[in-house]
């Protein structure tokens, strides 16, 4: 799978089965530094007035 989908994303350029090869090579993606960005941002809720 791993073949196949970095042939493919070569040929094509398809950004799906970048995605894919990065997944089945269990290599981290920019999900998960999304996330931990996301982690670091958030503020508590109590100080709101509503």
């Amino acid at each position: 799978m791993k073949d196949f989908s970095w042939t493919y994303f070569s040929k094509t350029g398809d950004v799906d089965a970048y995605l894919l090869y990065k997944q089945v090579t269990g290599e981290p993606g920019m999900d998960s530094e999304v996330q931990e960005e996301d982690q670091s941002n958030e503020e508590p809720l109590d100080g709101l007035n509503m």
